[in-house]
């Protein structure tokens, strides 16, 4: 497996979901990676509201990812909700 160091931020989403070379794939795994590593820079000492925050930008996230892949984006919005 390729370790791939992402350039990207929650800042991008909309660069990315507008690139019209990219595949939706790639948009998709790109958009991912950003999430989990919003979700791995999170500690057992980080605080509520900090986990809340990047509860927020991953649903931000998981909306634009429904955009780009419906079923994908749907099912990702369903699990943060539940």
């Amino acid at each position: 497996m390729e370790v791939v160091d992402c350039k990207y931020s929650v800042y991008d989403i909309d660069k990315i979901a507008g690139y019209t070379t990219w595949s939706d794939k790639r948009k998709v795994d790109t958009l991912l990676h950003i999430d989990s590593i919003m979700y791995s820079n999170l500690g057992s000492d980080s605080l509520v509201k900090d986990r809340n925050h990047v509860k927020l930008l991953s649903k931000k996230i998981y909306k634009m990812i429904k955009t780009i892949d419906d079923r994908v984006g749907t099912m990702l919005l369903q699990e943060i909700d539940a």
